[in-house]
């Protein structure tokens, strides 16, 4: 069965929008519509399972219900109560509200895909930059930085325009050979950026001792906290009159 078509989908959203059937309805149009809503839900749910990596079998077992039973829920024959629902949520990986929407996976994840495909193509052409301008700022030709890294000047060229995407080992030399760190080249503004930041302020975090970071987590601390970050900010005469003035008042 393959997932929902556009028809389909107009089908269902056009069912969904009605009102609840009322009494001077013909039975067979209240059958239709409990019927595109089942079929949506076996969409929905194969679209999960596939999603996961999920097997027929694997579904039926962990619901405890015969696999053809299951093949009936996702070919819209039949439909699962709420807890089986729930568990077949919790054990695909995805939001118990996802069975009543509209949406598949796949069409979330296509325009994701996209979204990721525009920004490694943003991101090669920045790094292209950052690697002129560190090239730029060390007072370096292309030609010595290619002796240096032994890597061949037309290469070094195609990664300064951002026609070509950096090997990760190669971006390596390159760094070492304008004196900058890998830091230097990491995204650091954006969703992405923003979640690498974060871990890797939270890899610093738990390399402190246990003392240290029961320190920092305890709110009570906060305070003591600021008053480091004040101090970080200050000049070095400025803490040196601080020191002295604290010396001051303890003798």
């Amino acid at each position: 069965m393959g997932l929902m078509d556009d028809s389909m989908k107009e089908r269902f959203r056009k069912a969904r929008g009605q009102n609840a059937p009322q009494q001077q309805e013909k039975e067979l149009d209240v059958e239709e519509y409990y019927r595109l809503q089942a079929k949506m839900l076996g969409v929905l749910l194969r679209d999960a399972r596939l999603n996961s990596a999920r097997t027929e079998e694997d579904c039926a077992r962990i619901v405890g219900v015969p696999v053809q039973e299951y093949m009936n829920w996702e070919f819209g024959d039949a439909a699962p109560t709420m807890p089986q629902i729930e568990i077949l949520a919790f054990y695909l990986g995805v939001p118990v509200s996802h069975f009543w929407s509209s949406n598949t996976l796949r069409d979330q994840y296509s325009e994701d895909r996209r979204a990721e495909q525009e920004y490694m193509q943003l991101r090669t052409r920045m790094l292209g930059v950052l690697l002129r301008t560190a090239r730029e700022e060390a007072q370096l030709t292309v030609e010595q930085l290619a002796e240096e890294t032994k890597l061949p000047v037309a290469r070094i060229q195609q990664y300064e325009m951002g026609e070509a995407a950096i090997p990760v080992h190669e971006l390596q030399a390159l760094a070492r050979g304008v004196r900058k760190t890998m830091n230097y080249f990491l995204e650091t503004s954006g969703t992405i950026g923003e979640l690498l930041a974060t871990r890797e302020q939270w890899k610093h975090f738990s390399e402190l001792s246990e003392e240290e970071r029961e320190f920092a987590a305890n709110p009570v601390n906060k305070g003591f906290i600021r008053i480091a970050i004040m101090f970080s900010k200050m000049p070095t005469k400025q803490l040196r009159e601080v020191g002295s003035s604290i010396v001051d008042i303890t003798m």
